[in-house]
């Protein structure tokens, strides 16, 4: 923590947005035991420049995701995290951002995805994949999705009327299970009758968990509101840090931090997972924040987590802060924490991406142990970065090793590695032979292929798949949405990619990553496309996507390329708690209607 500080630029000229106070974390001490899920706090500073440097050739996205579970879980794994599995219907689940899939043997496998909200800077690393289980079902689950879509409150109350019972075994397995499915508004319905029938008696974990849902299908505002339905005597730390995580989320990071603050006013703890939040949300949206909550944790004694180092990690990783990160690395072992696979895989990947080769290779033979047979679940992270590292013959061995009886997550991965390598065939040998093992193929499983294809600028193929996956009865969600517009973007057809994106945004049940709407705007931004990028920037708000440095550096970007001046950007930039890097205060000189000019003196 101490080695990311001193790396930090420094806090000066810093107003606190989340109420920290100056302290230093040179007396920070992490304990091995610290707490993760925790409750809310957070109040950020604003500093007026800060460097950013992202190294763009590693995509920690790639090698963790993070899956919409209960958000109020997002990013942690606590040692008492089963418990929560068990106490009614708030499941606070995997966190490893795995979806389960039955394959032919009955299993659930476990797919990694790319973050849901945010593009690849943007990107929550996750924990080591779980290993198989025996998926379990429920009378009570079938019951719920066999019914009509908005009819899941009729079939629960003609299911309670044959004489079943509805206990808090079954309801959480009924839960989860919808869950896991992404059956977010069905979960809704089994929830509000829950509480209506008040055919149990409702904790505050059950009143986060319809908190969750409703910020899931509806939105996080309309899950604010519901808070003032609960009972005041249930209105607890759970409840406001759910909300908390569904803003962190959406990316929304003014009313993340007044969710935070109030947490701070009902006088809730400050806890390590509440902190982690908002170490993500400005891991996401704004790093140089991020020594404001470190000073936070230290003033508070909020012990980090390995999670917390996980994001710091990752984090001077993407700055290509190399030194940085081995620091940090040590600084882990010292404190009495063993790095997992999730934190080697990102070290490796940052270490090939800054053409370390030997740092790499040395890592990824620790993940695998010399032994693939006892160390598989690590075989989809070492296909990704050999890719990175361009050693298609190891590819080609894990691969092997993986072929005779490859779980879907080593397909997804060797996909992608085969494409990284531009092996174009062999990705859709894979593909192919995914595709066997797969009894319902979803988005997910041509999503990765199609990414494949809009790298290498292939539309013609990209457009068959795309054809095959409504041939397949596949739902197009945010993945594939966004590999669609890059496809378009990368064939120079910007207006049929701004058309499907349009149309993605009108989904009421899932949003549009924050990437696909930036690589639509970037484009009409370099064209000097003023109208259309202010459009853009329009629907990014309407979204939730709002008060982001990246967004005005587009936006006055167009400004700049049309040679146009933007009447009150600073203004709109102020409105929206953002305050200029030096890189974007040079650029609103340029746009600044009122400017003074050699010329324009003369003529006074």
């Amino acid at each position: 923590m101490w080695a990311l500080r001193r790396a930090s630029l420094p806090l000066r000229n810093r107003v606190f947005g989340i109420r920290a106070s100056s302290a230093t974390l040179s007396d920070l001490k992490l304990q091995h035991n610290a707490g993760v899920s925790d409750s809310p706090e957070v109040t950020c500073g604003k500093c007026r420049s800060f460097k950013r440097c992202y190294h763009e050739k590693f995509d920690s996205a790639n090698l963790y995701v993070v899956r919409r579970g209960l958000s109020s879980q997002a990013g942690t794994k606590s040692s008492g995290e089963e418990d929560d599995l068990e106490d009614g219907f708030s499941e606070l689940e995997t966190t490893d951002g795995a979806k389960a899939v039955v394959g032919d043997n009955g299993e659930d496998e476990l797919i990694s995805e790319p973050d849901l909200s945010d593009n690849e800077d943007h990107a929550e690393p996750l924990f080591p994949k779980a290993p198989l289980r025996k998926r379990v079902t429920s009378a009570l689950f079938k019951a719920i999705v066999a019914a009509p879509g908005l009819s899941v409150t009729a079939a629960l109350d003609k299911w309670v009327e044959e004489g079943n019972q509805i206990d808090r075994g079954e309801i959480s397995l009924t839960m989860l299970s919808l869950r896991k499915l992404q059956m977010y508004g069905r979960a809704l319905q089994f929830s509000e009758w829950l509480e209506a029938s008040k055919r149990v008696e409702l904790i505050e974990r059950d009143y986060s968990s319809h908190l969750d849902l409703i910020a899931k299908v509806h939105g996080p505002e309309r899950a604010a509101k519901y808070i003032e339905t609960i009972p005041i005597s249930f209105r607890g730390e759970l409840v406001y840090r759910t909300l908390l995580a569904n803003y962190v989320q959406a990316g929304n990071v003014k009313r993340a931090e007044e969710v935070f603050n109030k947490m701070k006013d009902l006088e809730f703890p400050i806890t390590t997972f509440s902190c982690n939040q908002l170490l993500l949300l400005y891991k996401r949206t704004d790093k140089k924040k991020l020594a404001d909550v470190l000073l936070l944790m230290e003033k508070e004694n909020v012990k980090p987590s390995l999670f917390t180092f996980r994001l710091l990690i990752d984090t001077k990783g993407q700055m290509n802060d190399i030194s940085g990160m081995e620091e940090l690395l040590e600084k882990l072992k010292e404190q009495g924490f063993e790095p997992d696979i999730g934190i080697k895989s990102i070290a490796a990947g940052h270490y090939a991406a800054a053409g370390l080769k030997e740092k790499a290779e040395a890592v990824l033979k620790d993940m695998e142990r010399g032994n693939l047979s006892e160390n598989r679940r690590v075989c989809g992270d070492l296909l990704r970065i050999y890719a990175l590292l361009g050693q298609a013959d190891q590819v080609e061995r894990i691969w092997k090793f993986c072929e005779s009886n490859p779980w879907t997550a080593e397909c997804l991965a060797a996909i992608e590695a085969w494409g990284k390598l531009k092996k174009i065939k062999e990705a859709e040998a894979v593909f192919e032979k995914m595709l066997k093992n797969v009894k319902k193929p979803s988005s997910k499983h041509y999503t990765v292929l199609l990414k494949v294809y809009a790298d290498h600028k292939m539309l013609t193929k990209g457009k068959d798949l795309i054809k095959r996956m409504a041939d397949d009865g596949c739902n197009i969600g945010p993945q594939t949405w966004d590999a669609l517009v890059k496809l378009y973007l990368d064939a120079g057809e910007i207006d049929k990619a701004d058309s499907i994106l349009h149309k993605a945004s009108q989904n009421n049940q899932v949003k549009p990553f924050f990437r696909t709407y930036m690589a639509v705007m970037d484009q009409y931004s370099k064209k000097g496309d003023v109208h259309n990028s202010e459009k853009i920037f329009h629907r990014m708000r309407q979204a939730g996507y709002m008060g982001r440095l990246r967004q005005f550096q587009a936006l006055v970007r167009a400004y700049i390329n049309a040679k146009a001046p933007a009447y009150g950007i600073r203004e709109r930039m102020k409105a929206d708690n953002i305050f200029p890097n030096r890189d974007l205060t040079g650029q609103l000189v340029q746009v600044d209607a009122f400017r003074k000019t050699a010329a324009s003196d003369l003529l006074e």
